[in-house]
């Protein structure tokens, strides 16, 4: 398909997005020649404001939205580029966290395809290239950008980030990364550039990361070594007897970060998110000379912060549903541990891409979950229905416990339809982004 065919200035939002996905033979395709060649041509990589690269396997697009509602919260102009989007392609860039108009996307897209010649960039490559098209447009304070894959060869990582911040590390996307965290943290130390600082918020930081920072002259703050975070001594529910749940971030390194007290939860479930929080304090800290950020507005910015699919709970008639996009063996831990502290046992809607670890996914949930609603995404890389109801056979799920399904919708449904009789009854739903995605517009439909 060559140029001739794109839907131009007239065409909607949803005609450039199918054209875009048949303009690329592979869906991902790594690699920084392509975008580096067509952005020099659009001029997006000169003139640019502070830059903040965020990579990492788990926990990244937390720390994006801390990092946004907290700069927003201090009055600076905030660009955000995440991937992948729940509901609408417009998530995925951002203006002072509101999703941009599809005009201004469709726009952008049309400025590609004038300078891109016969280069043939990705799905993602386009979405990249149209987020900095629109925030150089827009004369922003600050451009926070979310690797989507990997970091060294991720489209993101063609622009030079002031600050790099990576988040917990662990094995995915194995197919293109490799299945060894040492390696993986190769890929995401990418982001980092010679001579500016970096923050790593992973709790266990692989050996070859701090070789990585001592080669190329990256100054590395990391957590457990030169910040921390300890939650106060009262429960997050002991809010009605005069003791609001708060925490500390601790500051081992005095010349570069300084300790904060009685800062906030972030307004995002699990206690977990204290972990992301800690290493988006140190970017911002670390960053005070650009952007200089007042205490308030760190724990304005903590306090209301949202972030879709990430433990999102909705009530839907009488029942209690929870979407959480974890999607490998580290986020589904976290999740388990999550369920556990809330005393959850439910149904669950699931489904998971072939290629994640799904069954240590899985008996991570076994305890969790009583009947399993399960379907096809429906998308080139889904896992067939039969090998997921395989799958959790072979863990110890009974057969009669499992439900298939022909699609998430279905399988929303049924899992809707089946609990309506129970009052006060948990339903998760959970495994992929896609999956969230697709539960929550058929909730929307009930």
């Amino acid at each position: 398909m060559d140029s001739a065919d794109n839907p131009g200035i007239s065409g909607s939002l949803a005609e450039w997005l199918d054209w875009l996905l048949a303009l690329h033979a592979q869906e991902i395709d790594l690699g920084l020649e392509r975008i580096s060649q067509v952005a020099h041509k659009l001029g997006v990589l000169q003139g640019v404001p502070y830059v903040i690269s965020v990579a990492g396997t788990n926990g990244k697009g937390s720390s994006v939205a801390m990092l946004s509602a907290i700069y927003k919260a201090e009055g600076y102009r905030v660009g955000t580029y995440t991937s992948p989007h729940i509901l609408t392609f417009n998530e995925r860039i951002q203006i002072d966290l509101n999703p941009v108009s599809d005009e201004d996307i469709v726009s952008a897209f049309v400025e590609i395809e004038e300078a891109r010649g016969n280069v043939k960039l990705t799905y993602f490559e386009f979405a990249t290239l149209a987020a900095w098209i629109i925030f150089k447009n827009a004369e922003l304070d600050v451009w926070i950008l979310e690797v989507g894959l990997g970091g060294r060869l991720d489209a993101v990582n063609a622009l030079d980030a002031d600050i790099a911040l990576v988040t917990a590390i662990d094995v995915d996307h194995s197919d293109w990364l490799g299945n060894d965290r040492n390696l993986i943290a190769l890929e995401k130390a990418g982001i980092m550039r010679n001579g500016h600082f970096a923050v790593c918020s992973d709790n266990n930081i692989p050996q070859t990361l701090f070789d990585y920072v001592k080669e190329h002259n990256v100054e590395l703050l990391c957590l457990n070594r030169d910040f921390n975070y300890v939650m106060k001594a009262c429960s997050r529910d002991s809010s009605d007897y005069g003791c609001p749940p708060t925490w500390q971030f601790l500051a081992k390194s005095e010349h570069k970060l300084e300790s904060l007290d009685n800062l906030p939860f972030p307004a995002l479930q699990g206690e977990f998110q204290l972990q992301n929080a800690a290493g988006v304090i140190s970017v911002i800290q670390l960053s005070q000379s650009k952007l200089p950020v007042h205490g308030a507005a760190v724990r304005q910015g903590l306090a209301h912060v949202t972030h879709p699919g990430r433990l999102q709970s909705l009530a839907v008639g009488n029942q209690n549903w929870l979407l959480d996009v974890a999607h490998n063996p580290q986020s589904a831990k976290v999740l388990a541990n999550f369920l556990a502290q809330s005393d959850f046992k439910g149904d669950a809607v699931f489904s998971v891409l072939k290629d994640k670890d799904y069954s240590e996914m899985i008996r991570q949930m076994i305890p969790f979950t009583n009947r399993w609603y399960i379907a096809d995404l429906n998308v080139p890389r889904a896992t067939p229905v039969s090998q997921l109801k395989q799958t959790l056979t072979d863990v110890g799920v009974e057969p009669s416990l499992i439900v298939v399904t022909d699609d998430i919708l279905s399988a929303t449904r049924k899992a809707y339809e089946c609990n309506q009789a129970n009052e006060g009854v948990d339903i998760l739903c959970w495994g992929s982004f896609y999956t969230v995605s697709q539960c929550l517009t058929a909730l929307k439909t009930l």
